[in-house]
């Protein structure tokens, strides 16, 4: 198995696909992270940010956000998920 590119633990077979460039913007290269990482990008940063500044993993972990994230994150087992990730921080809308 592979570790994700974020946190670096061990990935398993329910990890996530990120694009890196939002699919809204045409983005088409993945990464594979777990589901808790892809998660909590998606809870600090909306399409339009990731597309033109947090457009790969070495942008995303210059985050002091995604920083703490990791920090927080990096001794839990590889299949942890808190629901509470996806927070008031982004508003998401219906689709």
């Amino acid at each position: 198995m592979n570790n994700c590119p974020l946190c670096g633990r061990e990935l398993d077979d329910t990890a996530d696909l990120h694009h890196l460039i939002p699919r809204s913007k045409k983005g088409k290269e993945t990464v594979r992270l777990h589901k808790i990482c892809h998660n909590k990008i998606h809870s600090l940063f909306d399409e339009k940010l990731l597309a033109t500044h947090y457009n790969s993993i070495e942008k995303l972990l210059e985050s002091e956000a995604i920083q703490r994230f990791i920090k927080w994150i990096k001794n839990k087992p590889k299949d942890y998920n808190d629901k509470s990730i996806m927070s008031n921080q982004h508003k998401w809308k219906k689709r």
